[in-house]
């Protein structure tokens, strides 16, 4: 089915705060770090109109927050730069090293903003304060949330609904959600389905209203339709798996003239050889059974699809289980395990002493692959720096 274009929309950078009065978390959402991406934002938009409307009472506050206006206005995925590729601890670094002379690009000056805001509004906290960045994706297919496997974020994206895809963040730098993570902050993505379906707006919107129940900002029952809200989620994604982990990210540039064959949507399952793209050099085949994750149908981005599978939810519970009782702080101790001379955060895990499921216990205890080579793994733990 073809949509029609959306209707341009114009943001402020601030879409509106409702709270703060009263101690207690603080829910920060953000919405159209890309500029094609308009859902989350006017999603935010309803939910904070409902909290006007029906005098919600609220615990701390819900801060909404326009990604990347000038992208917005172009309904274009960025201007110069990915945003949502720019929040590496470099680049963020850079923005408080630079004079006032610096020339700025115009995904910098979004981004300096945006920096400036969310530190204003972690100062006021008066609670644990969390990131929620809304996106949508070119094809289509039923909602998702993306975290960093810490504890806290596994908390509030299991009581979504929508299936929790593990390991993103370890094969793609510099997005909010890892900037967040690594700054101290609890953070989660939701990707709504396709950019320019109503529903996603709908999916945005119930996500939003589950986040903040599920933090306490608000009262489940003091929520105007909170059911319908679940209801909502749980049917887009009847019958998914509830846990999945990315095994593959195909990266593309403009030059590679990526294409994806038509009509496929997220979570459909491909197989082993199956050709589902092509670029210059041919056709793209899939290299194992899977399910495909954000298949690129539109002109910007990096991403060409990922491949996902699905792990067991018994797994998760051992695995909260080894970190709540200390297992992950022994790992130092084990043959073939050492410390990394400069990285003190990191392990360096060799390769021939720690030959079967490496990656698997270790994303388990709560660590994330962070280099690979022919002789070791490098791996990072995840928890609140």
């Amino acid at each position: 089915m073809t949509m029609a274009p959306p209707a341009r929309e114009t943001f402020e950078r601030v879409l509106g705060v409702h709270g703060g009065t009263t101690p207690g978390p603080t829910l920060m959402v953000c919405g159209g770090i890309h500029g094609n991406e308009p859902a989350g934002a006017l999603a935010a938009q309803r939910v904070l109109a409902a909290l006007a409307d029906h005098g919600v009472a609220v615990r701390g506050s819900l801060v909404a927050i326009a990604g990347n206006l000038e992208a917005l206005s172009a309904d274009r995925r960025f201007v110069e730069h990915d945003l949502n590729r720019a929040w590496t601890h470099e680049r963020v670094t850079a923005f408080f090293s630079a004079d006032d002379g610096h020339a700025w690009d115009a995904e910098d000056a979004e981004q300096r903003d945006l920096l400036d805001l969310f530190e204003e509004h972690r100062r006021r906290a008066t609670g644990d304060v969390t990131i929620l960045d809304l996106h949508t994706t070119s094809a289509g297919g039923p909602p998702f949330c993306i975290f960093s496997d810490t504890l806290e974020n596994r908390r509030v994206a299991m009581q979504l609904g929508v299936p929790a895809i593990l390991g993103l963040e370890e094969c793609i730098d510099g997005t909010l959600l890892d900037y967040a993570t690594k700054t101290g902050l609890r953070a989660l993505v939701v990707e709504g389905g396709q950019h320019r379906d109503p529903l996603a707006v709908t999916y945005h919107e119930a996500a939003i209203w589950m986040t903040l129940v599920t933090l306490g900002v608000v009262d489940a029952a003091d929520v105007p339709d909170l059911a319908e809200h679940r209801q909502v989620l749980q049917t887009a994604c009847e019958g998914l798996p509830r846990v999945l982990e990315v095994r593959y990210r195909h990266p593309v540039c403009p030059a590679d003239h990526f294409r994806m064959q038509p009509g496929f949507r997220g979570f459909d399952r491909v197989s082993g050889g199956q050709v589902i793209a092509e670029d210059v050099l041919g056709d793209i085949a899939v290299h194992e059974d899977s399910r495909l994750l954000m298949p690129l149908y539109q002109e910007q981005g990096e991403d060409g699809f990922f491949l996902i599978r699905v792990v067991q939810p018994f797994w998760l519970g051992v695995s909260a289980l080894m970190r709540r009782v200390g297992i992950d702080r022994l790992v130092p101790l084990l043959p073939g395990v050492k410390r990394h001379p400069v990285r003190r955060d990191c392990l360096v895990v060799s390769r021939r002493t720690a030959r079967f499921y490496t990656v698997e216990i270790f994303h388990l205890l709560g660590f994330r692959t962070r280099e690979l080579s022919k002789t070791s793994y490098v791996f990072a733990k995840r928890r609140r720096q």
